[in-house]
């Protein structure tokens, strides 16, 4: 939900021109001077793109310094909830207003250095992608749009199918929440199998959404979720590459 930073237009002037420009009428809107009450369209433009444009040594070492400080929060719970599973519990950064502010650096941080373009979606997975989701959104200046399990949300709804361990399970989008086209980011707190990821992408897809990436926290990387998705995988802390006890 990747391509170098494009650069703003340069704007040509004409050269050796002996005819002075008109000057504007009274009241008379032009590129310099927008009508009253109207934002300017150039600073409005310039300050979308301020946020894409941070990139480099600088930001790269910035996002690993907070990749650190947030691993350092995080709590580890032995085989939970099943055995062979090192439970990181990522609650301790909602706690705490510097890590939550960190977290959410990080992810932005991560999303301009390898965008172009801001998304114009993010959707966050039912129930921890919305800790984090909504706020990530307002950062980006995004739309938010939660997936849900089936019958948690009113009025239409589309509707994909994932397997869990002891049978299926389904997950809800409202028609009309993603427009054709949108360009969207699907997160969660963590990937593990990969199914549920996979159906919130099928969701956005069928109301003409463009999947750009999926973010994560952590990763179960044994479990290889990540194959199952359609777009890029961005996990944001080192994940737990073998099963406990090496089975």
């Amino acid at each position: 939900m990747s391509a170098p930073h494009d650069s703003p237009a340069h704007h040509k002037h004409p050269v050796n021109s002996t005819t002075p420009a008109d000057p504007p009428v009274a009241g008379e809107a032009t590129a310099a001077h927008p009508p009253p009450g109207k934002p300017d369209p150039t600073l409005e433009s310039n300050a979308s793109q301020r946020r894409l444009s941070t990139a480099g040594p600088a930001a790269s070492a910035e996002l690993a310094s907070l990749k650190v400080k947030l691993k350092a929060a995080l709590r580890q719970f032995p085989d939970f909830p099943a055995p062979g599973i090192l439970f990181e519990d990522i609650l301790p950064i909602f706690a705490d207003p510097e890590l939550f502010e960190a977290l959410i650096h990080a992810l932005e941080l991560h999303i301009t250095q390898t965008f172009t373009e801001k998304p114009d979606v993010v959707v966050g997975l039912d129930a921890r992608g919305f800790l984090f989701g909504p706020t990530l959104a307002l950062r980006l200046g995004a739309a938010f749009v939660p997936v849900r399990k089936r019958g948690k949300l009113p009025g239409p709804c589309e509707t994909a199918e994932y397997m869990k361990e002891y049978g299926a399970d389904f997950f809800q989008m409202q028609e009309g929440a993603v427009k054709p086209g949108q360009k969207v980011l699907i997160v969660d707190d963590i990937i593990a199998t990969g199914g549920s990821a996979a159906a919130a992408g099928t969701l956005v897809e069928k109301l003409g959404g463009k999947v750009t990436e999926y973010i994560f926290i952590l990763e179960l990387d044994f479990l290889k979720g990540r194959d199952k998705l359609n777009a890029p995988v961005y996990t944001l802390l080192s994940g737990q590459e073998e099963k406990l006890g090496g089975n």
